[in-house]
């Protein structure tokens, strides 16, 4: 079979209090377990490595703040990781906070079996706010902590596949699936931490359980290709977070889902020869797109003007 067997490895809650080394701790155990399973190829979840900071309110420069960002990766707290993926011949996506000189990012990484890494995306779709709102119940601030990602949506042809990357909010995007769709991407590695009770009017715990298969099935469906998706869920610091990681087939279906709250891996073997199939059949790129329809999804941001075309050109009388 063409393919790699690939594990999401969901992270339960972490706090404000527990360390990178006692986080790495956990995410080491989950490669052992994806090694007797099997897996080539493991994901973790976005900011993997601490929690969910923009829940509070720091300024930019804040010794608080500055400490969630790794300088380097990997450093002397992710090593470990790094090593045991290594020394168990299995490659991984990792989800971290990121500083880089000025910047600040929301971050993933391909990592190769041989702890090199292969390929690098920075979040482009960031949520929430650069202000708080003190009418919510709780914050979400990833505008004041991060920049806008400036790597576009690269894929890389990595452990026999070609993969991509999106962190989170991504995945409520159609854009982001098409553009690495329209690359060949055949696995699509995502990572999220998707609060819940933050004051939203229609944003219920159900919601967002809903809307997270939605965007991932309808995403992987229509651009024939793999989703492995890793939450990072419970209750951090008071605040709930889903769960539901799952891993999506080319064709939409989700063939293995997390059943907790928890740290758990789910795995399943990913054929690329599926993806390769419906990329020949009603999702052939090539064959159907009619790019020259769709320029305003390139030319605008927001909602603008009707676009409708002359009376004459529609063949009515009264043009």
């Amino acid at each position: 079979m063409d393919g790699i067997v690939t594990g999401v490895a969901q992270m339960g809650a972490i706090q404000k209090a527990d360390t990178r080394e006692t986080v790495v701790a956990r995410m080491t155990e989950l490669l052992r377990e994806a090694k007797a399973r099997g897996c080539g190829f493991v994901v973790f979840p976005e900011l993997a490595l601490t929690t969910f900071f923009p829940r509070w309110v720091y300024d930019r420069g804040d010794a608080e703040l500055e400490a969630f960002y790794e300088d380097t990766m990997p450093g002397p707290a992710t090593r470990p990781l790094f090593d045991m993926a290594r020394d168990l011949g299995i490659g991984f996506y990792l989800g971290y906070a990121e500083k880089a000189g000025a910047k600040r990012f929301n971050t993933a990484i391909l990592v190769e079996p041989s702890g090199r890494i292969a390929g690098k995306y920075r979040k482009v779709h960031l949520p929430g706010h650069a202000e708080p709102d003190p009418s919510r119940l709780g914050e979400h601030l990833e505008k004041r902590y991060f920049d806008v990602g400036d790597l576009g949506f690269p894929v890389y042809e990595t452990m026999g596949v070609k993969m991509g990357m999106c962190i989170c909010n991504d995945r409520r995007w159609p854009e982001t699936y098409r553009v690495m769709g329209l690359q060949g991407v055949e696995l699509i590695a995502l990572g999220y931490n998707t609060p819940t009770g933050l004051g939203e009017p229609y944003q219920a715990a159900a919601q967002a359980n809903f809307h997270n298969s939605l965007t991932m099935q309808a995403g992987a469906y229509h651009n024939a290709c793999w989703v492995a998706a890793a939450a990072k869920c419970g209750v951090e610091e008071g605040f709930p977070m889903i769960g539901q990681s799952m891993i999506i087939s080319p064709l939409g279906e989700v063939v293995a889902q997390a059943a907790t709250l928890e740290d758990e891996l789910i795995a399943a073997r990913c054929d690329m020869k599926m993806a390769r199939y419906a990329k020949t059949e009603i999702f052939n790129l090539a064959r159907h797109r009619r790019p020259e329809a769709y320029r305003p999804i390139v030319e605008r941001v927001g909602a603008g003007d009707l676009i409708q075309p002359d009376r004459k050109q529609m063949g009515l009388d009264d043009a």
